[in-house]
């Protein structure tokens, strides 16, 4: 058996970055977190650390919590609306029902509203199962503080969260619909598709064209993307442009390539009647990294 192998920091890897990313929303800020914890785990004196699976998710998570705060201030002044980095996910997270839901993009969208302490609790008790006990070790509060918290925290995504409950089959069918309507220029279909009161976010983050505010309702949004269906995008013309279906975040997604690799993701989120309801398009390059690079969010 190899050293790393034997090393509970590699052992567990990818949980912290499971745990970051739900945190962070990036898979960037994620690994920079992980690699933080790694720096502080082989650098310290591990001699009286009993549980290094709960010693590591500890650090990881006040590292998280750290950025999380800077990072608030940082996507006040963000170009237009700010969404998470997109991140390939295999089919075992889509058969996981709750992993896959809690890292969906409309639920990272839901967490952003969260307070950092919030989102803390409900990332490690909601998705991971801890006891709220090892949370308030890990955050440095009292148990009932954070049940206070837990319970704020999920009352607040009860509220917010996709009621699209149908199965995988269903569900890419439906999407389906909606990257067909979309890659036809079909406003018809995609009127078919979108729910009334259908929500777009586009995040260009300032370096490439997006809509600098949320577009509301069907026929707003329908022709905002029609319009700019078949037309020039980032300096790629429409006939270099490579579509491909893929799975990010947990469901369904599209990927457009250009020659030089990604140039868009689009990832929706369904209503209970199952029409789109909302629809997250990242064109912001910096957030294209992972998905270009193909990596995979290990849980």
């Amino acid at each position: 058996m190899s050293e790393s192998a034997q090393d509970p920091f590699e052992e567990h890897r990818n949980l912290l970055f499971a745990v970051a990313y739900r945190m962070l929303g990036t898979a960037a800020d994620a690994e920079d977190a992980v690699q933080d914890a790694w720096l502080r785990w082989s650098a310290g004196d591990r001699g009286d650390v009993a549980d290094p699976k709960a010693y590591l998710v500890r650090i990881t998570t006040n590292i998280a919590l750290d950025r999380l705060r800077s990072a608030r201030a940082q996507r006040e002044t963000y170009v237009g609306p700010w969404l998470p980095e997109p991140i390939l996910t295999s089919p075992d997270i889509a058969e996981a029902t709750e992993m896959s839901e809690s890292v969906s993009m409309a639920m990272l969208v839901v967490l952003e509203t969260l307070s950092p302490l919030e989102r803390a609790v409900f990332v490690l008790k909601e998705v991971f199962g801890y006891p709220y006990a090892e949370i308030g070790k890990a955050i440095d509060r009292s148990e009932s503080s954070v049940r206070q918290l837990g319970t704020r925290a999920r009352k607040h995504v009860e509220a917010r969260r996709p009621r699209f409950e149908a199965g995988g089959a269903e569900r890419r069918a439906a999407t389906d619909r909606f990257f067909d309507a979309v890659l036809g220029g079909d406003i018809n279909r995609l009127m078919e598709v979108l729910a009334p009161d259908v929500a777009l976010w586009t995040d260009g983050g300032g370096k490439v064209q997006a809509a600098r505010r949320v577009i509301h309702g069907a026929d707003k949004v329908g022709r905002w993307l029609t319009a700019v269906s078949g037309v020039p995008y980032a300096g790629v013309e429409w006939d270099d442009m490579r579509p491909r279906r893929v799975r990010l975040n947990g469901e369904p997604g599209l990927v457009v390539d250009g020659p030089d690799g990604p140039i868009t993701a689009f990832v929706v989120a369904l209503g209970a009647d199952g029409r789109v309801e909302a629809i997250h398009i990242v064109s912001n390059p910096d957030k294209l990294q992972a998905v270009a690079a193909g990596r995979e969010l290990p849980i």
